[in-house]
């Protein structure tokens, strides 16, 4: 069963996107980028997001507010969150982060390897969370086949 997989990297200053594409590109994922966090937003209604990786210092909006969206919206409301940042390293920002919602926080520069370990490892969750999904719809399925037969009157023999 082949399963899509979706990142979406967020980021205002494309050599960023560049960079984290170049560290992520994988035939199994698709990589979506925007430049901002209405971008994002946009991104995530038109399509079934595995991962963000979100900068945290945006201009119009930070990554707070657009992890805040997210967390307020059903259909992306438990899609995990890797913070990216250069600048807001103090704890205060870390807890912020981790308040609104993040599974992790990294400071720039970014280690690759460390990186894709850790989005490996969410895409991982992500893949065996469908993969039970679907064996839970196909469940339910023959379930129901079962149940709508059991209810049908018995011909006369």
């Amino acid at each position: 069963m082949s399963i899509e997989q979706t990142i979406l990297l967020v980021d205002d200053y494309a050599p960023n996107l560049v960079s984290l594409e170049a560290v992520l590109g994988d035939p199994a994922w698709t990589l979506l980028k925007a430049s901002s966090g209405m971008d994002a937003l946009k991104l995530l209604l038109n399509h079934d997001v595995s991962l963000v990786l979100l900068d945290v210092q945006m201009p119009e909006m930070d990554g707070f507010e657009v992890a805040a969206m997210m967390r307020k919206n059903k259909k992306t409301q438990n899609v995990p969150i890797l913070f990216l940042t250069a600048i807001s390293k103090e704890d205060k920002y870390i807890y912020k982060g981790y308040q609104a919602g993040a599974v992790d926080y990294l400071c720039k520069p970014l280690n690759p390897t460390i990186l894709r370990s850790k989005v490996e490892f969410f895409m991982q969750l992500d893949r065996q969370k469908r993969e039970l999904e679907a064996k839970l719809r196909e469940a339910r399925s023959h379930l129901d086949a079962y149940q709508q037969q059991k209810q049908r009157p018995a011909e006369p023999g």
